[in-house]
């Protein structure tokens, strides 16, 4: 009779420490209050502040994308599992906002050409929203991460592209990577 090596005795030499047994650092509750209150702090600066207003010698038409005329916590929320409806086309161009309202967060900005298949299939951001999520549920926090949509982008690329990139400076939403340096990757 040949004997099975026994598996769970494979490594009994090498003593298990609380900190072998964690798979990641988790943010403590003290540094995700900070932290979001942070990006609070700064995206209620953003609503409340008059962008400068040019002065020109003739009368020029406003721009209808100006990124200081769109306000993402105006928008009608849809539940995140929007991506999930059945829909007859590929959708529209437009910008969309990830927003928790439980927390008045600005949390992702983005652009599509296909509204109704841009999350379908792999988007990095739904992992930063389910450990996000996952760490508000570990300290008994409430969320309410929804989408928002503004339909009146650019259908040109380049245009909507601009628009957006200028939408993640201004409120410097933290799971876009032009924020992470600002704020950190904790949910990546």
């Amino acid at each position: 009779m040949t004997l099975e090596p026994n598996q769970l005795n494979l490594f009994s030499d090498f003593p298990l420490t609380p900190a072998l047994l964690t798979e990641a650092l988790v943010m403590s509750l003290e540094a995700l209050l900070k932290w979001k209150a942070q990006i609070f702090d700064y995206q209620q600066r953003m609503r409340k502040s008059k962008p400068p207003e040019q002065t020109a010698l003739f009368d020029i038409a406003p721009k209808h994308c100006d990124p200081d005329t769109i306000d993402p916590f105006l928008l009608r929320l849809v539940p995140m599992s929007f991506y999930r409806m059945p829909a007859d086309s590929p959708g529209e161009a437009c910008l969309y906002f990830i927003i928790d309202s439980a927390a008045g967060l600005v949390l992702y900005v983005g652009e599509t050409c296909r509204s109704n298949k841009r999350w379908q299939g792999i988007h990095a951001c739904k992992d930063y929203i389910a450990s996000y999520q996952d760490l508000h549920y570990r300290y008994g926090l409430q969320t309410a991460v929804n989408a928002a949509f503004w339909w009146d982008a650019p259908v040109d690329r380049r245009a909507r592209q601009e628009l957006e990139l200028n939408l993640i400076l201004k409120w410097r939403s933290p799971f876009n990577k032009e924020n992470w340096e600002r704020w950190g990757q904790p949910f990546g």
